[in-house]
């Protein structure tokens, strides 16, 4: 048996039992079924075939939603493989409000930045403490921020925080900067992120209001930048959500 066949076999004859996961969205497939995308610790992310889950005396449906910490088993030699037990794997908090949009945010993120098949076991650490603290209303903006950093950082796409990129100088917290996705900071006299926020930035130390609202600024350009020009739906939900918190 030659090495190429033997990873095929690998790949296409799969049986895992009760993986540390996540779903990340479901779909409607056929009369009862779901396909659910599920985000896991040690495979990566991938998709399911959840047989006969949508019939009426199916007990496993109400397991199969988003933000749930699950054990998940399933088999298959097709790409499509099918879930063959579910169970919650621990106590969780459930997510409301914004911080439940919140979750879908960083949902998207995760379909938009993993490839399938690809295992970030640190993301999926990243993931799980991000879900714990969305359920803080007092701690949703700094969680979003720590994951996005950590989510970038983890792809490739990490931010360099410490060094002025004009003259290789660590940043000085009483100036200003102008940010380059690619390069990091350089120090400018209209400059619109504070060496504050920079340095907050890489401790991870995301406490101050005004700190907070130019990591937001700054997170959003490095995300869009690498997005593409693709649209995030649970960002436009949100928007309107804290717009109508603001009329209201």
């Amino acid at each position: 048996m030659n090495e190429l066949y033997k990873a095929w076999v690998l790949m296409t004859d799969t049986t895992v039992y009760l993986q540390p996961a996540f779903i990340l969205q479901h779909r409607k497939y056929r009369e009862t079924s779901l396909i659910i995308d599920i985000l896991t610790r040690d495979f990566g992310r991938l998709s399911l075939l959840a047989k006969g889950v949508r019939k009426a005396k199916s007990k496993t449906a109400g397991l199969l939603q988003p933000f749930i910490p699950l054990a998940i088993s399933y088999m298959g030699k097709a790409e499509l493989k099918t879930l063959t037990d579910v169970e919650v794997t621990r106590p969780f908090s459930e997510l409301k409000g914004v911080g439940l949009y919140c979750g879908f945010y960083i949902n998207e993120l995760i379909g938009f930045f993993l490839h399938k098949y690809d295992p970030h076991p640190e993301v999926f650490a990243y993931y799980e403490e991000c879900l714990s603290r969305l359920s803080d209303p007092s701690k949703i903006e700094s969680a979003l921020r720590i994951f996005e950093l950590d989510l970038m950082a983890n792809i490739g796409y990490g931010l360099q925080l410490k060094l002025d990129a004009g003259n290789k100088i660590p940043i000085d917290p009483s100036k200003k900067y102008q940010f380059d996705v690619e390069l990091g900071p350089v120090e400018a006299e209209n400059g619109r992120f504070s060496g504050q926020t920079l340095q907050a930035m890489s401790m991870r130390t995301l406490t101050d209001p005004q700190v907070l609202a130019e990591a937001k600024i700054l997170m959003r350009t490095v995300v869009d930048t690498h997005l593409q020009g693709k649209p995030l739906k649970s960002r436009t939900v949100i928007n309107k959500i804290m717009q109508h918190t603001k009329n209201g």
